[in-house]
């Protein structure tokens, strides 16, 4: 259907019209091909569209697409022998040397060729696809040399291609210290992620560049030493930040107006004006806060007196969020970090297209994709509030099912 009405449906537009999550009561949307033509209520429908294909959907909702925003979904092998052995009392340095942590995992992505990489990652994004995510971003990091680091990228892509999904690439060279370089992080810097970086940049593999700022990963300086090559590249720029410790990363990302900084547990308050400052977009992360058993939240109330935008991912990784459910993010997002099921809806749709750059997604608006869902529910907040429960009556990407 090239032009059609969806008629008969409650429409939480996520747009700031006034009203909580921008709902629209007895909605109509309007899609012609691939974009949203006319959004509102039934008794305002323009005599020029009256005449379109009806679609009744019978008072269900209808949402955008949900963005994954901060994803890790490319890697090989998988870390479960390691969950288990910290159940049964092993600590983080006696799994080290068991073989475990993020070294299993780039040991297993090295060895993994592409196509065996790309088969991993179609389960994952699958089951993320299955709950109605229309977009999401993909990082690499799990290679830590130019070749590794390339092929990730290139699945990433290649994703993009073989489903229906939107896919935002980030290049995450600075990640961790690779075995070979133990106690070297700025050789590592200069003799394998900066060429790495040039080289996928060269190959059109990168839409963002992104880092780990952390005491077990790289320093301010070092990651600065990343985001100028980034700068120089014109690539726009995002990072971990303030998840075990505050090493001013947040207020490092947005002097360079980065896209977001993501995770934030320990974030203060100059961090967080500088991220308002900038626009900076908040993501929380609770999965891995659930995982690793955190205690610490991101200080959410600041986020909101700073009105600094905050978006929420599933961070699914190997190791510490092994996470690949959106709408389960969603109920941790309310659950474990007190937010609104609104704020929650908002920031894997309005929110996240904003840490990725997608001008065009998040909202239902005229002019923006018709990548939109429809619910089996009544409310907003019921997609926040259940949990293990798929309400996804029908998922529509580019105007097409």
């Amino acid at each position: 259907m090239s032009q059609r009405l969806l008629i008969n449906a409650s429409l939480a537009t996520l747009a700031n019209n006034g009203t909580p999550y921008g709902l629209i009561e007895e909605g109509i949307l309007a899609l012609d091909g691939g974009k949203i033509a006319w959004i509102g209520k039934v008794a305002d429908l323009p005599a020029a569209y009256q005449n379109w294909e009806r679609q009744d959907l019978a008072g269900r909702l209808v949402t955008p697409g949900l963005i994954d925003c901060h994803t890790h979904v490319v890697f090989g092998g998988n870390r479960a022998r390691e969950f288990e052995m910290r159940l049964e009392g092993a600590t983080y340095e006696e799994v080290a040397r068991a073989g475990g942590g993020i070294v299993s995992t780039v040991k297993a992505t090295r060895s993994a060729s592409e196509e065996d990489l790309l088969d991993q990652a179609l389960i994952r994004v699958d089951a993320l696809i299955a709950e109605g995510v229309t977009a999401l971003e993909i990082k690499s990091g799990y290679g830590l040399d130019l070749d590794t680091e390339l092929r990730m990228l290139r699945v990433a892509r290649k994703i993009g291609s073989v489903r229906p999904v939107h896919v935002r690439t980030s290049f995450l060279g600075a990640h961790a210290v690779p075995a070979e370089f133990k106690n070297r992080p700025d050789a590592y810097i200069d003799e394998v992620c900066l060429p790495a970086l040039e080289a996928a940049n060269a190959e059109g593999l990168v839409d963002a560049v992104d880092g780990f700022c952390e005491g077990i990963a790289f320093s301010p300086k070092q990651i600065d030493r990343v985001f100028d090559k980034a700068r120089r590249l014109g690539l726009p720029v995002k990072l971990h930040a303030e998840q075990l410790s505050n090493l001013g990363g947040a207020a490092l990302a947005a002097s360079y107006g980065a896209l977001s900084a993501d995770h934030l547990e320990y974030l203060d308050e100059a961090g967080a004006m500088a991220l308002a400052e900038s626009g900076s977009v908040a993501v929380l992360l609770p999965g891995a806060f659930y995982t690793l058993r955190e205690t610490r939240q991101p200080p959410l109330d600041l986020l909101r007196q700073e009105k600094v935008p905050i978006a929420l991912a599933t961070d699914c990784n190997p190791g510490s969020s092994p996470l690949a459910s959106i709408l389960l993010t969603l109920n941790m997002g309310c659950t474990l970090f007190r937010m609104t099921p609104e704020e929650a809806l908002a920031g894997v749709t309005r929110e996240a297209a904003r840490a990725l750059g997608l001008d065009d997604q998040g909202t239902l608006e005229v002019g923006k994709r018709a990548d939109l869902n429809v619910w089996n529910v009544s409310h907003p907040a019921e997609l926040s509030y259940r949990i293990g429960f798929n309400a996804l009556h029908d998922r529509i990407f580019g105007g097409s099912e």
